[in-house]
């Protein structure tokens, strides 16, 4: 595909969602006030506006990039900032400003990158500065304790969560680290019962770093998503199935000690298995979302008609199911489908990759978004226990958006140098193929 189709391609898309963005806006407001808004065409000049930048950049800076992540990404930032404005307007307003910064980033991102293979360089530097990240939050002065996990640094007026970006500049650091320690760590599974020491060190680090994530922070989502980033990195650069072996013994052996060692994970647990008898109290959260979907029914009670504000934290932890209520399985089915595109995409982008480092960091990249967006919904529906933390590009949240569109531009980044690599490749056989009949 030439350069010109893909990006009109991906032209047509945000204008498709532009308008499906709109119209679920103006069905907001005729379910709630019976009414359109009368800022609805300001609203739709907006959506344009930032996912146009966004195309922009991409078209100038990335052209033969993949054209389906941008305007579903969109679609589902879209989709959830409707939700929010329909549960609280204060909120809507701080999410726009996030969603336009979270723009910005996406654009900084595809100037400042402009090779994915240069991130490797600096694979220390990620490490110290994800690990600074993750850890900040535990700081006397600027760490902030909300809803009973501490997440939170506050500069000044400004709120946010450093573990979103943490999860990046750790991916590129796995990523790297793998590349260069992979002749070692696939040494296992070849007549060796255990692998070296200095393989399963980094294992052992990581399973570690979890545990410690979870008691200091009580923050049992993005302890779960970094052991699983790390171990399916390491699976996918070794090729041993005996890592992931290792890596359920870990996991079941640190839930253990956590259900066992701190009330907070015991909690989670009995009111996923049994949310019904704490109804009213601590199981109160998760009931309302199930009767919320429940409600639902096969095609909703329609944008703007039900009840989600029943459900504490909908604009966040559980937008799902304020979805669910008012489009039904129809529009949760759809959800996810979108879901499974931008995992399936970002999974082929990885196929595609014939760079190792960028292999590897395009499939972390992508089970970060996968992993969180299945404890997410997996928590709201009772599959897993519920962690609280949010669903990528939907939920509120300024730092979750703004370190879901860094993500984004990197795995389009990658994208567009694996292209630009087979172009030259098929050029160069071309001019040799013409030298020889010419020759």
């Amino acid at each position: 595909m030439t350069r010109a189709p893909r990006r009109d391609t991906e032209l047509g898309l945000i204008v498709l969602v532009a308008l499906i963005t709109a119209g679920a806006y103006a069905l907001a407001s005729l379910g709630k006030s019976a009414s359109l808004p009368a800022n609805i065409g300001p609203f739709l000049a907006i959506i344009l506006a930032m996912l146009a930048v966004a195309h922009v950049a991409v078209r100038r800076l990335a052209p033969r990039g993949d054209a389906v992540l941008l305007p579903v990404a969109g679609l589902l930032n879209g989709l959830g900032y409707v939700f929010i404005a329909r549960l609280d307007q204060s909120l809507a307003g701080l999410q726009a400003v996030w969603t336009g910064l979270g723009i910005l980033a996406f654009v900084a991102t595809l100037v400042v990158v402009r090779q994915a293979r240069d991130l490797e360089r600096y694979r220390y530097s990620f490490a110290l500065l994800g690990v600074g990240l993750l850890m900040m939050p535990l700081l006397p002065v600027v760490g902030r304790n909300i809803n009973g996990a501490r997440l939170w640094v506050r500069l000044g007026p400004i709120n946010f969560q450093p573990g979103e970006m943490a999860k990046i500049t750790l991916g590129i650091f796995f990523a790297a680290y793998l590349v260069e320690k992979r002749e070692l760590l696939s040494d296992f599974g070849k007549g060796r019962l255990l692998p070296q020491p200095r393989a399963i060190g980094p294992i052992l680090l990581a399973w570690g770093a979890s545990i410690l994530v979870m008691t200091a922070e009580k923050d049992l989502g993005s302890s779960l998503l970094f052991f699983t980033l790390f171990i399916s990195m390491l699976w996918l650069a070794t090729d041993r199935g005996a890592y992931l072996g290792i890596g359920a013994v870990l996991f079941g052996v640190g839930s253990f000690f956590a259900y066992s060692s701190f009330a907070h994970v015991r909690e989670r647990v009995e009111i996923w298995l049994d949310p019904w008898s704490r109804a009213a109290s601590q199981g109160y959260q998760l009931v309302q979302g199930l009767f919320a979907l429940g409600s639902g029914g096969i095609a909703g009670t329609g944008i703007g008609l039900g009840s989600p504000q029943q459900i504490p934290a909908a604009a966040t932890d559980f937008i799902f199911a304020a979805i669910g209520e008012e489009l039904g399985l129809l529009g949760t089915a759809a959800l996810i489908v979108a879901f499974l595109l931008i995992v399936g995409t970002g999974m082929r982008i990885a196929i595609r990759a014939e760079q190792p480092f960028e292999k590897l960091l395009a499939a972390g990249l992508t089970t970060i978004v996968g992993v969180q967006t299945f404890i997410i919904i997996g928590g709201v529906t009772r599959i897993v226990p519920l962690t609280g933390i949010t669903l990528p590009f939907v939920s509120y949240g300024g730092s979750s958006l703004l370190a879901n569109y860094v993500l984004l531009a990197l795995l389009i980044r990658i994208s567009n140098d694996t292209a630009e690599r087979r172009d030259r490749v098929a050029q160069e056989l071309t001019a040799a193929r013409v030298d020889r009949q010419h020759g």
